[in-house]
């Protein structure tokens, strides 16, 4: 009977220690800063679900080193720069490969066609849905070099306005990126990542070369060509940016000219098929109407 009080009374004081005196859960929101009950019903946004699924149907897919390399660099190119973007990559892959073709599949069911027709189809929506995504970043990645060649020229000039000032090379960088910031992001985001090389020690050829990887835009890859060889040669940075920002007016004249030449071939479709119908049907159109409601009847009475 003693050894059972014993037992009863120490079990009762060790819990009303643990409840009124060590208060686990306080220690927890003290270090955290976030209370367990806040923690247990925070919701959590759809968004976020569907990101993780798609992340663990990414790290399903078995992927080689050499494509991995190649897809990791052609995201990089469309400005995505996101640790697990290839894992959503793989898995958005995945997902619309499987769905896409049930869709086609639920569609297709109960139409009459020829079931080669449908097989056809059904492979088509699951072809379109694993390489649609690739597609995606590639015109995404076309978008951005295209972007970042509208808003060279301003920053070319902005850049041999900061060298002429007396600003070093790296200070004009960055003096571009800065200013640059909300007329042309992308070229500014290259500029400040070029400039967050250099600080972290890599030399300025490297940093440039990077630059011309990352973008691959081949007027961009000039400039870096001019700013690599001023560098190496020793040549006046201000002069060479000078004579460059010209080179890249011409040509930049040029090209709407050649463009300018190509026009009128290139109406020559939309005026065959689409306006000479029109006006033919409001010119030849009344006469036709008239010669089939009276000269026809004439010939008939003759």
């Amino acid at each position: 009977m003693t050894l059972v009080v014993f037992i009863v009374v120490a079990v009762a004081f060790t819990l009303v220690g643990v409840k009124f005196w060590v208060r686990p859960k306080e220690a927890i929101e003290r270090v955290t800063g976030v209370t367990a009950i806040e923690q247990e019903i925070t919701p959590t946004h759809p968004s976020l679900i569907f990101r993780d699924v798609l992340q663990k149907l990414g790290s399903l897919i078995p992927a080689s080193p050499k494509d991995v390399t190649v897809m990791q660099r052609r995201m990089i190119r469309a400005g995505i720069r996101n640790p697990n973007a290839l894992k959503y990559l793989y898995g958005a892959k995945l997902a619309l490969a499987v769905a896409l073709p049930i869709v086609m599949t639920m569609l297709v069911a109960g139409s009459d066609s020829d079931p080669a027709n449908k097989f056809v189809a059904i492979a088509a929506a699951g072809a379109m849905g694993f390489f649609g995504p690739n597609e995606y970043v590639n015109l995404r990645a076309k978008k951005r070099q295209r972007e970042i060649s509208r808003g060279l020229p301003n920053s070319l000039d902005l850049m041999v306005v900061c060298v002429e000032s007396g600003l070093g090379l790296d200070q004009a960088i960055l003096q571009v990126s800065k200013e640059l910031e909300h007329a042309h992001p992308d070229i500014s985001e290259e500029f400040a990542l070029v400039n967050l090389e250099l600080k972290a020690g890599k030399r300025r050829v490297e940093a440039l070369r990077n630059l011309s990887e990352r973008t691959a835009s081949d007027d961009l890859k000039k400039l870096v060509a001019v700013l690599i060889q001023a560098d190496r040669f020793g040549t006046g940075v201000a002069q060479s940016l000078r004579a460059h920002s010209d080179f890249m007016r011409v040509q930049a004249r040029q090209v709407c000219e050649e463009k300018a030449a190509k026009l009128g071939v290139k109406l020559v479709f939309p005026i065959f098929f689409c306006i000479l119908p029109s006006l033919f049907v409001v010119t030849v159109g009344p006469v036709a109407v008239k010669i089939v409601r009276e000269l026809i009847p004439m010939m008939n009475g003759i």
